[in-house]
């Protein structure tokens, strides 16, 4: 078992001083109780703020949590536009991101404005955003969607509306092949996914003739790797593209015992967790999310001791995204 290419899992700086990672985790723990704080982490976070986390999970599974939490504070690890969606479900609460330089790539290209010009251009259309969108995107949205429940989405419009999908090309692409549906779609890309080619994932699966490949539909291989699979060029069963919460599902349900994982290295911590008897390595060395691991112990304690970085979202902006988030939770 295992496989030639496996890089560590990128670990966050205080483990590098043991004794520094206690202090932080046993001041995290302390202030959550007085704050009345939960912490919620994305499935790209470092290990070891996973581990300290009240709830893991992808960014449908984040917002549900959001909505139905009692806590007055919300620390958010994960990315800006995720304590937004946090913000708008929780208007009442204190929404942190412990450092504000966390962003995104993909929801960076696009605008509200430039939104608002695309619609114009197709009047009576459906815009379906990808979760990975600012909140001002959002409210120019009638749905938002991730990549779990994307498909089921777009397979409840009426066939004879227009679709305009954004931002994530990659992901539109996969839906219209496999929904069947052409879209009008938008060309942005998350950097991690992009970066993620082809090339690759043909090496990886030569060098791991039993392994499982699990790709995210957002990857730049995903079309290409669907591709192959209709050729016969790579076996069926040897390909799932699938959102992350579904890769977790898989490997536990797989009778595969090694993964190759097409997607940011985050999500291989979860996943050794879930199924510790099986081996898993990512597609490629650069599938880390630079913005993810901005989130650290050192600024989430931070955060919670000094209530720094608040987040919020101007209210008609919010009450407009409102509809399009509550939507995507919705239907899974």
């Amino acid at each position: 078992m295992g496989t030639t290419f496996v890089p560590s899992i990128p670990r966050d700086p205080s483990a590098a001083d043991p004794e520094r990672q206690a202090a932080l985790i046993e001041s995290i723990n302390r202030l959550r109780l007085e704050r009345n704080a939960v912490i919620l982490a994305h499935n790209y976070q470092y290990p070891e703020i996973q581990d300290i986390a009240d709830f893991v999970g992808d960014s449908l599974g984040l917002s549900q949590y959001a909505a139905t939490t009692d806590a007055d504070v919300i620390a958010f690890c994960g990315v800006h536009f995720m304590a937004e969606t946090a913000k708008i479900l929780n208007p009442a609460k204190t929404v942190l991101l412990p450092d504000l330089a966390a962003g995104c790539s993909l929801a960076d290209t696009i605008t509200g404005e430039q939104l608002r010009e695309w619609k114009a251009q197709f009047p009576g259309a459906v815009v379906v955003s990808y979760v990975n969108t600012t909140a001002e995107v959002k409210a120019e949205s009638d749905y938002c969607c991730t990549s779990g429940n994307a498909q089921a989405i777009i397979e409840s419009i009426p066939e004879d509306r227009t679709i305009l999908f954004c931002p994530d090309m990659f992901l539109g692409t996969y839906l219209e092949s496999v929904t069947g549906r052409k879209m009008q779609v938008w060309l942005g890309e998350c950097h991690v996914h992009a970066g993620i080619r082809p090339a690759d994932v043909a090496q990886r699966l030569a060098e791991s003739p039993k392994s499982e490949l699990l790709v995210h539909p957002e990857c730049g291989c995903a079309s290409s790797c669907m591709y192959h699979v209709s050729t016969g060029e790579i076996p069926a069963e040897r390909v799932q593209v699938l959102g992350t919460e579904a890769m977790l599902r898989r490997v536990e349900q797989s009778p595969a015992e090694e993964f190759i994982v097409a997607t940011e290295s985050g999500i291989i911590h979860r996943m050794q967790q879930s199924a510790p008897e099986k081996a898993f390595s990512t597609v490629s060395e650069r599938a880390i999310c630079r913005y993810m691991k901005e989130i650290t112990l050192e600024n989430l304690e931070a955060a919670l001791r000094e209530n720094q970085h608040v987040i919020e979202v101007d209210a008609d902006v919010a009450r407009r995204a409102e509809l399009a988030i509550r939507r995507m939770i919705e239907i899974v």
